[in-house]
């Protein structure tokens, strides 16, 4: 069957089209029959069309009309012959198709002898229809699409009438046309033809709940209002520049970071199909209205009646009857009593009609009429009409005007962007620069204009002699921007310079020290270097007299407190989540419960990870504070992953941190890329597993972040035990063991130390470790740090009776903490422990932790505790998922097709091709296989050569 070629959409799912492509649906299923689907360009129709055909089983034809000066007689549906050349070729036709041999020269040697050639060239025409309409029915059932008709040639429009009157039986014909492009002569020949009237559908814009279901479905995120409203008003509900909008911003922004900055849809190319149709709709206008019209371009979407009368000198009945052209040919439309363009990009085609010089005039003329107008001073509009004027003086005083109302509302992102605007004037004052540099600085945080604010920053820094409280300022705020973009060791050191510079202004010198106080952030800073950071916070905030100050130290000291285990820490949490002046600067109060739920997680506090991580979505909802949206859903999947919830678990953390500089915190991209690690270890392959941690690690020692430097290399150990490789492991764990003595946080430290005590055994140094683990741990209350330290104990302490008690403790403490997977680690060494060694029944551990990795879907965990359980002599319950395992404990034929190739050797990518099977697909045949086979890796597959069922 021709493939049909694809739409180029960006989504997956089709918005808003239901009972058209239902309708289409019964066209193609009743033949024969006719349908045109119409509408303007970019509407949808070929999309649609393309639905239709993806989802249905029948054959199809599908040509193509292009817009050329001399089309070629019949080219679409000539097209459309040749992609079936293997299908004519299958079994001979009639001898009238001869006639199309000559036009068809590829296909030639599969089509009956040519036809002589007829004297009459209306006959020869008519026998080349009746040849194409013959090879239709010959062909036949079949759908048959046609393209941009509106675009095709007189000869395809009689045919087309032809066809209509000579339907084959088993033949749906479908067309798709633009609306505006004139008379369709087909369409009184469709109307009469014998099988029925053609069913028209006239596609109409998106609704704005559709245009939000269309960009949601792209951008695999939720989007702000203020986000969908800007891009319906934008595009106008057409689905095709909807997509070219986000088309182009994901060219620039990572996915995850776009709902949160609509500033950038005001700086969008726009679509040549677009132009095209604007610019041949606004010729057909005379002089006085293009003029009136290109001058309501650059005033705006919405073109003040009064402004344009000013601007343009024109009285308003000119301005009237010019509005009401250009609102006859679809390029304006009424609403709520006034003219509007049609959509943005269509105002921005015609505004791009426009000289350059003369738009400049314009924009001078509209600031100056805006000047003058009545109510307060439009001072954002102002900045962009003066800007755009030339007139530098007057656009940076305004900008720095609308960056303090943006500020004024809590709207940090547009100020950001007025005065990143305002600093690219290459003119301005030194006293200009700096002052805008500040305040810059203040807002760029929160404002997402890490990027471009960067750069501005340090050549700042570099190049402007700087009273040194300033200087302070923008190194604190530089240091801060750096930190958000991942460079942990260079925000840090920013900001520990900006100290020296800030003893004049405690407030400010108080909020650094704080952050300076965070432990999990850079590598090198030891916690007593943190505490003693934290406690000249303190200090600080008490010269200062700021009560924002003084909650943002406590906030550092329960997160500080937190990191390490101290029990201390739950108390000052809870006497800030009552305190009124924490709720009453919801921002901060959100960041704070988001930043504690990580590190409950860290120390295994599930259930105060998840009451946090609800606290803080809620008071991030109630404020719509979207900067943060990304890591609530990221803090959501780390508390999934804990629980044991992991049922679509791979695909959200995928979605989360697959796009490089991840949204508004690039450095969440590194915590997404070690929770997708963790997974991978977990359910396999284990070499994405390898490569995905392997990365995380290499980006986390560039940048100098200990979080998550230490967990990424004690989980990559504890792969790499699994995989055998004692060497690797140990080498990771010892660095990550550097990492925990020089922040001096064991309880950071304690499953690395585990991991060193499983790959060396009992030894001297072994035993010292764990002596002096326990001694880090003395007083913390930690419960993956506990267990991991009971577990450790039971190792060094090979056979003796305590063993079995500590390593059941460790179970039971994890259990308690419900961190399911830990706890599923813990029951099978428990297990394993009592089987070998005969200390009591392992079997019932065993199955325990078995059940545990079936619900989770851990399968390179369950090969490994099958397998375990064989050689003890452990039944193995199935059905351990809870319902019917499919072919139970028996290797399905794909399965031993798969398990056959693996054991040669080759790799998933291989037996994927070989089988022409996707690698997804192998790698859950290879987990499945080995799992009932109960080997831990594709080594043993390998050596064991026969794939005898067990």
């Amino acid at each position: 069957m021709p493939r049909v070629a694809p739409s180029g959409s960006l989504s997956d799912v089709l918005i808003g089209r239901g009972s058209e492509l239902s309708l289409l649906r019964t066209v193609i299923a009743a033949p024969p029959s006719l349908a045109i689907v119409e509408g303007e360009a970019g509407i949808g129709k070929s999309r649609l069309v393309g639905e239709l055909l993806s989802a249905s089983g029948a054959r199809r034809l599908v040509g193509q009309c292009e817009q050329l000066q001399e089309p070629l007689p019949l080219s679409p549906l000539l097209d459309a012959f040749r992609l079936a050349g293997d299908l004519i070729a299958s079994r001979p036709a009639g001898p009238v198709v001869g006639a199309l041999a000559p036009l068809l020269p590829e296909l030639a040697g599969h089509l009956p002898p040519p036809l002589p050639p007829l004297p009459d060239q209306r006959a020869e025409r008519h026998r080349v229809f009746r040849a194409a309409v013959a090879l239709l029915d010959h062909l036949s059932p079949l759908v048959l699409v046609l393209e941009d008709v509106h675009w095709a040639d007189g000869g395809t429009h009689d045919f087309l009438a032809f066809l209509a009157a000579h339907q084959p039986r088993d033949v749906a014909v479908i067309l798709t046309v633009r609306t505006g492009s004139g008379s369709l002569p087909i369409r009184e020949a469709f109307a009469r033809a014998p099988s029925g009237p053609a069913r028209v559908l006239t596609l109409v814009p998106l609704s704005p709940p559709e245009v939000e279901e269309l960009a949601r479905s792209i951008l695999k995120a939720e989007l702000p209002r203020t986000f969908a409203a800007l891009l319906y008003e934008k595009t106008g509900g057409i689905p095709f520049v909807v997509e070219e909008v986000l088309r182009t911003l994901l060219e620039r922004l990572p996915a995850g970071e776009i709902p949160g900055r609509p500033d950038v849809l005001s700086a969008l190319a726009v679509p040549t199909v677009l132009r095209d149709v604007v610019l041949q709709r606004l010729s057909s206008l005379d002089g006085a209205a293009r003029e009136i019209l290109g001058a309501a371009a650059v005033i705006g979407t919405t073109p003040d009646d009064r402004v344009l009368a000013e601007v343009t000198g024109r009285g308003p009945l000119e301005i009237a009857k010019a509005l009401a052209s250009a609102q006859a040919m679809g390029l304006l439309h009424e609403e709520d009593g006034q003219s509007r363009f049609r959509h943005a990009l269509a105002r921005q085609i015609v505004y791009e009609s426009v000289t350059a010089p003369e738009r400049r005039w314009l924009h001078l003329r509209t600031a100056q009429a805006l000047e003058s107008g009545p109510g307060p001073r439009p001072v954002a509009r102002l900045a962009h009409h003066f800007r755009l004027a030339g007139r530098t003086e007057e656009f940076v005083a305004n900008a720095e005007a609308a960056a303090g109302t943006a500020l004024s509302h809590g709207n940090d992102a547009t100020a950001a962007r007025f005065l990143l605007q305002a600093l690219e004037v290459g003119s301005l004052p030194r006293e200009t620069r700096v002052r805008l540099a500040v305040k810059l600085g203040r807002v760029a945080v929160d404002g997402l204009a890490h990027a471009e604010a960067v750069p501005m920053l340090e050549r700042l820094l570099a190049t402007e002699p700087l009273p040194a409280h300033l200087r302070g300022e923008l190194r604190f705020a530089l240091g801060r921007l750096l930190r958000q973009q991942g460079e942990a060791r260079a925000g840090h050191l920013q900001i520990e310079r900006a100290v020296g510079d800030l003893g004049d202004r405690p407030a400010l010198l108080g909020r650094a020290l704080a952050v300076l106080a965070a432990p999990e952030t850079v590598v090198d800073r030891h916690v007593s270097e943190h505490a003693a950071r934290c406690d000249e916070a303190g200090e600080a905030a008490r010269r200062s007299g700021d009560p924002d100050v003084d909650i943002a130290v406590r906030i550092a000291r329960a997160s500080l407190l937190l990191e390490q285990g101290d029990p201390e820490s739950g108390r000052l949490i809870d006497d800030l989540l009552r305190d009124d002046r924490l709720r009453g600067v919801p921002r901060e109060h959100a960041r704070a419960c988001l930043n504690w739920a990580q590190g409950a997680l860290h120390i295994g506090r599930l259930e105060r990870a998840e009451a946090l991580l609800a606290e803080g979505r809620r008071v991030a909802g109630q404020a719509e504070y979207l900067r943060v949206a990304e890591v609530v859903e990221l803090v959501s999947a780390a508390v999934d992953r804990a629980a044991g919830r992991w049922d679509g678990l791979e695909a959200r953390v995928r979605r989360l941190g697959g796009t490089p500089g991840w949204a508004a915190f690039p450095a969440a991209s590194m915590e997404a890329g070690l929770l997708l690690g963790a997974l991978l270890a977990a359910t396999g392959p284990a070499e994405e597993a390898v490569a995905c941690l392997g990365e995380v690690i290499a980006v986390a020692e560039r940048a100098g972040a200990v979080w998550p430097l230490i967990p990424a290399k004690m989980t990559l150990s504890r792969l790499l035990l699994t995989l055998d490789d004692v060497a690797g492991a140990a080498e990771h764990a010892t660095a990550a063991l550097s990492l925990v003595r020089a922040k001096g946080n064991w309880v950071w430290g304690a499953e690395t130390v585990l991991c060193l005590v499983d790959a060396l055994g009992r030894t001297a140094g072994t035993v010292e470790l764990v002596d002096e683990l326990g001694t880090g741990l003395e007083g913390a209350d930690a419960p993956i740090a506990r267990a991991a330290l009971l577990t450790a104990r039971a190792v060094v302490s090979q056979d003796r009776p305590e063993a079995d008690g500590l390593l059941d403790a460790a179970r039971t403490t994890l259990q308690e903490a419900g961190l399911r997977y830990e706890e599923a680690q813990a029951a099978e060494r428990l297990g394993r422990w009592r089987c070998e060694r005969g200390t009591g029944d392992g079997g019932p551990a065993l199955e325990a932790a078995l059940r545990l990795y079936a619900a989770m879907g851990a399968d390179r965990d369950l090969a490994r505790i099958s397998r375990i359980m064989r050689q003890n002599g452990v039944p193995i319950p199935y059905p351990w998922r809870g319902g019917r395992p499919s072919h139970g404990q028996t290797l399905s034929s794909r399965e031993r097709e798969v398990a056959l190739l693996a054991a040669e050797g080759k790799t998933n990518q291989e037996i994927a091709t070989e089988l022409f099977l996707s690698r997804r697909t192998v790698e859950s045949h290879v987990s499945s296989a080995l799992r009932k086979l109960g080997l831990p890796s594709r080594r043993e597959l390998r050596a064991q050569g026969g794939l005898a069922d067990p």
